[in-house]
């Protein structure tokens, strides 16, 4: 635990100091809120949809600034590489898990602060939690878990490239998870049965349903427990391919 907590201080320390980094990836998930809730909200017109569209779409701003977050981990791991720092780490005792953890905590902890000023946000916009405050929390928390799991995959990629441009390519790889999804609207208003196959089968859209359900629905058990353990399942994922890449990494130094 001493290890992560002082490679975690040093990540979050290391981002901080370039804050120019970090603007892009909120200005991006900021522009889709305007974008998307300005030009479409005419959809909450439609016959049967529940709540308003700001609270429909505030979880693809959360969702897209994720993307960014995990880059940003894979990023400070690609420095410590090329600057001969992570070997250094290498030849210390410190736990290989808290060499993965570290970047990917930071990662999770940045995405959670640029979700804060998504939700404060959304309620300057008119935002209205259907299950209140303990309600955006319970966002954020799925935020830092769907960070966690993007940054592991970001830190397993650039532990097996050592490059920085093929690790910010494999990364946005998976940004059109985004679009794949329940993005817009919600399933049954999806015209296209392979769209419709798309989304079932993506686990960003059990992310987004767990999101709603607290913003436009209230406590609801079911999408809940269903978009924990999709995000669970994906974070322990990542978290292997990450960590098998750092004893791989061991074994080669």
């Amino acid at each position: 635990m001493n290890d992560i907590v002082l490679l975690v201080t040093r990540s979050l320390r290391n981002s901080l100091r370039v804050p120019a980094a970090l603007i892009p990836n909120v200005a991006i998930s900021v522009f889709f809120l305007f974008v998307f809730n300005s030009g479409l909200s005419s959809v909450a017109n439609l016959p049967g949809f529940k709540g308003s569209y700001l609270a429909f779409i505030i979880p693809v701003s959360i969702v897209s600034a994720s993307v960014g977050g995990a880059g940003n981990a894979g990023q400070l791991l690609i420095r410590d590489i090329e600057s001969g720092y992570f070997t250094k780490l290498l030849l210390t005792r410190s736990s290989r898990l808290a060499l993965v953890w570290g970047p990917m905590i930071a990662g999770a902890a940045l995405l959670v602060a640029q979700v804060i000023i998504i939700l404060l946000l959304g309620l300057a916009l008119g935002l209205h939690s259907a299950s209140g405050v303990g309600g955006m929390f319970v966002v954020l928390f799925y935020a830092f878990l769907w960070g966690m799991a993007f940054a592991g995959y970001a830190v397993a990629v650039s532990l097996k490239t050592r490059n920085a441009a093929a690790a910010e390519a494999a990364t946005f790889a998976f940004f059109p998870l985004i679009f794949l999804s329940t993005t817009f609207v919600p399933k049954e208003y999806i015209g296209a049965t392979w769209l419709k196959w798309a989304a079932t089968a993506n686990p960003t859209t059990y992310i987004y349903d767990a999101m709603r359900s607290l913003l436009i629905d209230g406590w609801q058990v079911r999408p809940l427990l269903i978009g924990a353990g999709v995000v669970l399942a994906f974070a322990t994922l990542t978290g292997i391919l990450a960590l098998r890449q750092a004893r791989r990494a061991t074994q080669l130094g």
